[in-house]
């Protein structure tokens, strides 16, 4: 399974350049075959950035929410092992939405992300540049 970050969702859906070629083909595969998957952290995190006027959508985060999960992708919840895991990560910022989406991706997924902290970070995680 692919696990999303926040970032690549949303560079998916707008189309945006910053999602390499090789990535968005990878979600264009794996969307349609349910694995292509975000942890649930991400759909708080869209909702935080409308919330604060930092990410302009077509539609309200419930529908995006609902339209993406309708389109094949695979929410997965944060559950409290997640929650002890990302607590424990060493050597990770300290941004909760990150150090949850990477103890996510522990859980046996190839997270797809663009984030320079998370693809320097040391730990053993299987990891995509999703620039390229």
């Amino acid at each position: 399974m692919i696990l999303l970050d926040t970032h690549v969702l949303l560079w998916h859906g707008r189309g945006d350049r910053r999602l390499g070629r090789r990535a968005r083909r990878m979600v264009e595969r794996a969307l349609p075959r349910r694995r292509a998957a975000v942890s649930a952290i991400c759909f708080w995190e869209v909702a935080m950035r409308v919330q604060s006027g930092r990410l302009d959508l077509l539609m309200d985060p419930e529908a995006l929410r609902r339209d993406l999960l309708a389109q094949g992708l695979v929410e997965i919840p944060v559950s409290g092992l997640i929650g002890v895991r990302a607590g424990l990560l060493r050597g990770l910022r300290g941004d909760p939405a990150d150090r949850l989406i990477v103890a996510t991706a522990l859980e046996g997924h190839q997270l797809l992300t663009a984030d320079s902290h998370i693809l320097e970070w040391p730990g053993k995680l299987n990891r995509i540049d999703a620039s390229e």
